[in-house]
């Protein structure tokens, strides 16, 4: 089963034909994702398939080769990256990315807007509204009090929790998180699964997760969509995707 992408009405992002090819190594072919308002869509699939890939090509980090990307219902296919952000669509990566030399706060601060990164003059006395925010954004994750740690400091767990902060600081409408789950202590995965729920239903926005931990995957999604071999496998609720022979043999296993 592969994505229906005829249904475009209420869809939040939507992206056809997206096809990415590395020399002659074709990474993605003719795929295509859906997002609706609020949902959580999984990603999954077997290494080499073509994920963060598809995460980079819908942030427009990496351009596709062929196929359009509609935000909103405006098509952002050629726009920069910095745009696409500024338009409400943010992510996180592989490996946390955050500014060691800078407190948690000081972090927060300066990914309110990705477009004034460089311009360290955005952490000069916030406003009181952004502040707040900040603040309240910390304190849904559990790490307020952490606020003037530098972000060097934090464990792997916590700098993600940092990371996830950072992404949704600036009010997106869709967050993709890439491997949102690694570099974190298995006794405090639940711990972000509920962070993560926290989140979802505060700030009404939509997640893709990029993931290898299934059960993390299934127990978050609303939907989950199958990558192998950069085409669309399956995609079809938690339930359903476990349930699909094709998936089971490609990669769940028996």
């Amino acid at each position: 089963m592969t994505v229906t992408q005829e249904r475009t009405t209420g869809d939040l992002l939507v992206a056809t034909g997206i096809t990415c090819r590395f020399g002659g190594l074709v990474a993605l072919d003719d795929v295509g994702f859906r997002i609706a308002p609020g949902e959580i869509v999984g990603l999954i699939g077997p290494n080499g398939s073509g994920k963060s890939t598809l995460l980079s090509c819908l942030s427009l980090g990496r351009r596709p080769d062929a196929g359009k990307i509609m935000l909103s219902g405006k098509d952002i296919s050629r726009r920069r990256p910095s745009t696409v952000a500024r338009m409400g669509l943010t992510r996180t990566f592989q490996d946390a990315r955050v500014f060691p030399e800078l407190t948690v706060l000081e972090n927060v601060l300066l990914s309110r807007n990705w477009t004034t990164l460089p311009r360290f003059g955005a952490l000069r006395g916030p406003e009181e509204s952004v502040r707040e925010r900040a603040d309240r954004l910390l304190d849904l994750v559990g790490i307020r009090s952490m606020s003037a740690t530098h972000a060097g400091e934090l464990s792997g767990g916590q700098q993600r929790l940092l990371e996830l902060v950072m992404a949704i600081m600036p009010s997106p409408k869709v967050v993709m998180l890439d491997e949102a789950t690694s570099g974190v202590n298995p006794a405090l995965i639940l711990e972000l699964a509920d962070h993560l729920r926290l989140l979802h239903r505060e700030e009404n926005v939509s997640f893709v997760i990029v993931e290898h931990n299934v059960g993390f995957v299934f127990g978050m999604a609303d939907r989950v969509v199958v990558l192998e071999q950069g085409r669309v496998l399956a995609d079809g609720t938690p339930d359903e995707v476990k349930a699909n022979q094709e998936v089971i043999d490609a990669y769940l296993g028996a």
